[in-house]
């Protein structure tokens, strides 16, 4: 996924592929690029500490096998002491946090978060329920194209799938910018097949791109 920020001058090109989209259609496309979609802390403590009882419990099973002993209380102070450096460790550095998260629950997070991002942008409140927010959460590599209903209701899933995977290689070629800029001409033209312009047409969402 993207590893390059987002220049200023991608930024220009990204808000003129959007206004250059709705001339074309009474749709309103809207981008959101987040960074990541959760921090991570708890379920990668919870993984950790599933992991530290487990390999505990080897080593626990190696020292009764090899006629060593130790301490209970000794046992269970070098338990907590290899917990909270582990703890220690995924607070310091938030980046090893995701890698110890399933990868079903980045999936999640992200859904969750390009939902949360199409509410909170008002996507949802345009005049003919017209509108498309394009998504990326780079931390995850996942990007999602969310519609309206009134949307939905003429535009099936497999063209939204069909912007996503393009715009996921080029993000996986690091041209993210690349990426939204075709992904927001794709969508633009697939609105203009189904809601043409119409004369009076408002502006009814900020034309530029979003990061958070």
């Amino acid at each position: 996924m993207a590893t390059r920020p987002i220049s200023p001058q991608d930024h220009e090109r990204i808000a003129d592929a959007i206004r250059a989209a709705e001339t074309r259609t009474d749709g309103e496309i809207y981008c959101v690029v987040a960074h990541a979609s959760d921090r991570y802390f708890f379920p990668a403590a919870f993984v950790a500490t599933l992991a530290m009882l487990v390999a505990s419990l080897a080593v626990a099973y190696g020292l009764e096998i090899w006629w060593l002993t130790i301490r209970v209380p000794h046992f269970v102070l070098a338990q907590l002491l290899a917990l909270a450096s582990v703890l220690v460790l995924l607070w310091l550095w938030p980046g090893l946090r995701i890698h110890l998260v399933p990868r079903r629950l980045h999936y999640q997070a992200a859904h969750a978060n390009a939902m949360k991002q199409f509410l909170a942008r008002n996507v949802h409140r345009t005049q003919a329920r017209t509108g498309v927010l394009i998504f990326v959460s780079i931390a995850e590599r996942f990007a999602e194209v969310v519609a309206d209903s009134g949307i939905n209701a003429k535009v099936g899933q497999h063209v939204w799938d069909g912007v996503v995977a393009e715009l996921t290689r080029h993000a996986g070629d690091d041209r993210l910018a690349d990426g939204f800029v075709h992904a927001i001409e794709s969508v633009g033209a697939t609105l203009a097949e189904h809601f043409p312009v119409t004369p009076g047409n408002p502006n009814e969402l900020d034309d530029h791109l979003v990061e958070i």
